[in-house]
């Protein structure tokens, strides 16, 4: 599958005292990542949820390689690796100026709005093994 890019640039809100993006707000931005990229490729988060599909962090995974900071623009790409039955596997990057910041993936379920398993959407299946 092809890569989503998304630029963010780095509000005060999101660092500490010492400038830097704190460590919890890279889940954020994963999921920004993600969001992004099922709207690009024509499957809105707000629409599997309207046609009762969830997708729930079941684990997530992040490398911090370097520090970003405020005001920086950093770059958010995201793609999906894996999809084994009803889990997918979204992996991500960011970068502040081509440099590597952090790197990891969460892994989602797919389930109902009640929780339950469920098949995944032939559409997210369709991105997965054709790339379009």
């Amino acid at each position: 599958m092809k890569e989503c890019h998304l630029a963010y640039r780095v509000p005060y809100a999101d660092v500490d005292r010492m400038g830097i993006v704190y460590y919890a707000h890279y889940l954020v931005y994963f999921e920004r990542g993600r969001t992004e990229l099922l709207r690009q490729y024509g499957v809105p988060y707000s629409e599997l949820e309207q046609n009762g599909t969830l997708l729930p962090v079941i684990e997530v995974s992040c490398t911090y390689c370097k520090p970003a900071y405020y005001d920086d623009i950093i770059d958010i790409s995201s793609r999906i690796t894996d999809i084994q039955g009803i889990r997918i596997k979204i992996e991500c990057e960011i970068y502040r100026d081509s440099i590597l910041v952090a790197q990891g993936y969460t892994w989602h379920v797919c389930t109902d709005k009640n929780g339950k398993p469920k098949r995944m959407p032939a559409i997210i299946q369709q991105l997965f093994t054709t790339g379009e």
